[in-house]
């Protein structure tokens, strides 16, 4: 299954996601001097993974196959995995890393439940945009960098909802931060899903296409 999916992005013609990340590793990815076979490669293992990624969750959507699409099913599971990371990291940065204890950064105070919402941000936004780029919508007709953009705008509706709904929960409400973080996740997931389907990796009609 991995094979045919691979073999669909490479031959598909379009600058999707697969040539802009191939873009992104021969521009980022490598150090002065290292030729582009290399930065071949690395792009080859970036789209390896995903295809890895892809069919492992494959590999459990029979069951569910009467009941939600492939796409949403594969969705599910990467916004899944990607969240319970979030919460992870979360979980893990407020209790042991800041020890429940306000970050000073200057003359700026940044209270821990919102310095550890940062901190989760900082990885589970990159492997946000890979996850649902090049596994959930690797189909999409928009280009890759189109598809950066609008996430990034995307992101920056999340990042205000959820420093909104966690100040909210905790300072408000009195609810434990990483409570109130998995709250906030409900609501800002549903959103997202919805935002990412109909705009960020939509499908463009017959004869509107990105060129």
């Amino acid at each position: 299954m991995s094979a045919k999916i691979g073999k669909g992005r490479e031959n598909s013609g379009r600058a999707g996601p697969g040539t802009y990340w191939h873009h992104l590793t021969r521009r980022y990815c490598l150090p002065k001097g290292i030729n582009l076979k290399s930065g071949y490669l690395c792009s080859r293992m970036i789209q390896w993974i995903a295809n890895t990624i892809t069919a492992i969750i494959d590999i459990f959507y029979p069951p569910f196959r009467k009941f939600i699409p492939q796409q949403t099913f594969r969705y599910l599971a990467c916004g899944g995995g990607n969240t319970v990371l979030d919460i992870l990291i979360y979980f893990i940065s407020y209790n042991f890393i800041l020890e429940k204890q306000v970050v000073h950064w200057g003359s700026i105070a940044i209270s821990p439940h919102i310095m550890a919402f940062i901190m989760a941000f900082a990885v589970s936004f990159p492997m946000g945009f890979f996850l649902m780029s090049n596994v959930v919508f690797h189909d999409s007709t928009l280009r890759g960098r189109v598809q950066l953009f609008r996430y990034l705008l995307l992101v920056a509706v999340c990042i205000f909802l959820n420093y909104i709904f966690i100040k909210l929960f905790v300072e408000q409400f009195g609810i434990y931060p990483t409570i109130a973080k998995m709250l906030t996740t409900v609501i800002v997931v549903a959103f997202s899903y919805l935002s990412q389907k109909n705009f960020t990796f939509k499908k463009e009609v017959a004869g509107k296409l990105d060129r």
